[in-house]
């Protein structure tokens, strides 16, 4: 699989993003822009459904608001203004606690959750350059969510402002937010059953079973 597509420039910004066409997605994490086309796979699309719609009961009615992509959230660096920032990302699920930080065009500064589903094209992305993203502007929780492995990870801020892995959740397991502890998950309900597919018995004696001609 090829590198994900990339804009060659030094730096845009917000200012150039919301100028591009409509049907193409990309994210600029410190100024650098990557596609996010081809959409997700369907594994990706049904786990980020799941989510939301187990999500759903707890954030209705809730101060807290619950978006889900595309939904775009800025992070301006301290010396940026929202129109100008270097960093527009789109986490599959986003949980914002202040509203001043929410306007039309998206979130504006670090969400309270956020939550990115690992797929092929990104997950080196979200592994990496987005976990130290979300890091530095103070995100306070990440969930990775691993489809292959089934495992969900958690990570919270500790008290130097640095991810430390809360914990990391099989399918058998609930999930409790550290931040929303009324918040749980049963991740059977999210993670659908491997089957394993039996393989046919040895024949009796080991030797192969003859066929018989007609």
């Amino acid at each position: 699989m090829g590198l994900p597509l990339r804009k060659k420039r030094d730096v845009f910004t917000y200012a150039e993003y919301r100028n591009w066409k409509d049907d193409e997605r990309w994210e600029i994490i410190d100024g650098e822009a990557f596609a996010m086309t081809p959409a997700p796979g369907a594994t990706h699309q049904s786990l980020v459904v799941v989510l939301v719609s187990l999500m759903f009961d707890f954030f209705d009615g809730h101060p807290c608001k619950l978006f889900s992509a595309p939904f775009d959230v800025l992070l301006p660096e301290a010396d940026e203004t929202a129109d100008y920032a270097s960093n527009v990302v789109q986490p599959d699920i986003v949980v914002y606690c202040d509203p001043d930080k929410i306007e039309e065009r998206g979130g504006i500064g670090a969400p309270d959750l956020a939550v990115e589903i690992l797929s092929p094209g990104s997950a080196s992305r979200d592994l990496i350059v987005k976990f130290a993203l979300y890091e530095r502007h103070g995100v306070r929780e990440y969930w990775i969510v691993d489809p292959v492995h089934q495992i969900i990870s958690i990570f919270n801020l500790d008290k130097k402002s640095k991810y430390s892995c809360e914990k990391r959740l099989a399918r058998e397991h609930e999930l409790v937010s550290p931040i929303f502890p009324e918040l749980k998950l049963d991740l059977k309900r999210v993670f659908p059953e491997i089957k394993i597919a039996r393989r046919p018995s040895p024949p009796k004696n080991g030797k192969a079973a003859k066929t018989r001609k007609s």
